[in-house]
């Protein structure tokens, strides 16, 4: 079951909106994931993939820089740039 809300947004458009069960985000100190509950954050990202685990199938994204952040489930991800592959 899904249990994460992820948005991730670029300047030009909403490149995902959609539940998942994890994702992963390439952080600016190191890489991390992101489960149910996970603690309120506000985290700068690299350049990187992120990938999302929805239902045992994963979606990745190369992104540029950016910002997330995480609050009661609720992921939302700010990229200048993002592109599915």
């Amino acid at each position: 079951m899904a249990d994460l809300n992820i948005e991730i947004i670029t300047p030009a458009e909403v490149i995902f909106k959609g539940s998942a069960d994890s994702i992963s985000l390439p952080g600016t100190k190191a890489p991390f994931q992101v489960l149910k509950d996970h603690a309120p954050i506000v985290s700068s990202l690299d350049e990187g993939k992120i990938k999302i685990d929805i239902s045992g199938k994963e979606m990745i994204f190369q992104s540029s820089t950016g910002f997330a952040e995480i609050n009661n489930n609720i992921v939302s991800v700010l990229v200048e740039s993002a592109q599915e592959l």
